[in-house]
């Protein structure tokens, strides 16, 4: 059973996504502040949060960044809809996706369980035991871990899952959709500018090349390349 941190202010929307998400089988807890939210983050007891934009005493981008300052839990953001500035900075904080409000409960299972089903891997997974070397980037992805030149890349669930995709396509463009589909279980939405997001950042955590391009390449209309050499 897989233990599911709900942040939100909302108590009946709270309500209604917990008593769903009991059903289909996940394990509920509740915060209704951010303050409240981030000590139960922090114990390490959650395969995910889902954690609300707009909540007193501590706004839902407050609570990311205090999250993700010591911890690499998968986070689902709720963002109200228009809310493009906040859905933006949320995906550079460090959040792995995230749901317009307002949604209903089979979305946001749906959602949750597509970035449980990248992070926890499937058993075929599990079994390669072997890693996954591209230049001097090695990918272990059944312990979810990687490194870049023998140290170690910080990475969030999401920025895992697309660096992995693109390793294992390693010298040939792949489509944002593809990405999006392979890396956050779901088809790109118009206008989304989620993986360009996330792709910024793993841009920014991965080293160069000898000649000091990065390794990470946009290809014009066609996606991202990770270059081999």
């Amino acid at each position: 059973m897989s233990k599911v941190l709900l942040i939100d202010d909302d108590v009946e929307l709270v309500a209604m996504f917990q008593e769903y998400l009991e059903q289909e089988g996940f394990e509920v807890k509740t915060a209704n502040d951010g303050v409240a939210g981030t000590a139960c983050a922090l114990t390490g007891e959650y395969a995910i949060a889902i954690l609300d934009v707009m909540m007193p005493r501590m706004n839902g981008l407050e609570t990311l960044r205090r999250i993700r300052a010591a911890s690499r839990m998968p986070i689902l953001m709720l963002t109200g809809r228009g809310d493009d500035t906040d859905r933006i900075v949320g995906l550079e904080l460090g959040a792995d996706d995230y749901v317009t409000k307002p949604c209903t409960p089979r979305e946001l299972t749906a959602r949750i369980r597509a970035i449980l089903r990248r992070t926890q891997g499937t058993p075929m997974d599990q079994l390669a035991s072997a890693p996954l070397v591209v230049g001097q980037l090695t990918m272990w992805p059944e312990q979810r871990r990687a490194t870049w030149a023998g140290s170690t890349l910080e990475l969030t669930s999401t920025e895992f899952n697309l660096l992995e995709v693109l390793a294992r396509n390693a010298g040939k463009p792949v489509s944002k959709n593809a990405l999006s589909e392979q890396g956050l279980g779901r088809p790109m939405a118009r206008f989304d500018r989620n993986i360009d997001v996330h792709l910024s950042s793993l841009r920014h955590k991965l080293g160069t090349l000898a000649d000091g391009r990065s390794c990470l390449q946009t290809v014009y209309r066609m996606g991202y390349q990770l270059i081999r050499d």
